[in-house]
């Protein structure tokens, strides 16, 4: 099976969410995925690498990483996203709960 590597470059509006650790949320599963959260100098924004088995959703994956970074308020993270055919509801909710172990 081929993988589809995307990659995304974010900047959220009121960007002010820095992380002070690295953090591994999920596991690579049918219909599932990972998310890993690591702190990293990119002048405020968030760069963003999704590797997933599906083609042709580069612009539905953009507007859900697009979106947890602006609601989240992200500056300075990168993001890993190993998918194995999530939906975008799932993909949302992994990246919250990932964010929530920040908190933890």
């Amino acid at each position: 099976m081929a993988l589809n590597t995307l990659e995304f470059d974010c900047k959220a509006e009121a960007a002010s969410v820095r992380l002070a650790a690295p953090v591994h949320y999920g596991v690579v599963g049918s219909g599932d995925l990972e998310v890993i959260l690591e702190p990293c100098d990119l002048g405020g924004g968030v760069k963003v690498k999704v590797t997933t088995p599906i083609s042709g959703f580069d612009a539905v994956w953009r507007k859900v990483v697009e979106t947890f970074v602006n609601r989240a308020r992200l500056a300075d993270v990168a993001i890993d996203i190993n998918d194995n055919n999530a939906s975008p509801a799932v993909v949302s909710m992994r990246l919250q709960q990932a964010l929530a172990e920040t908190a933890a």
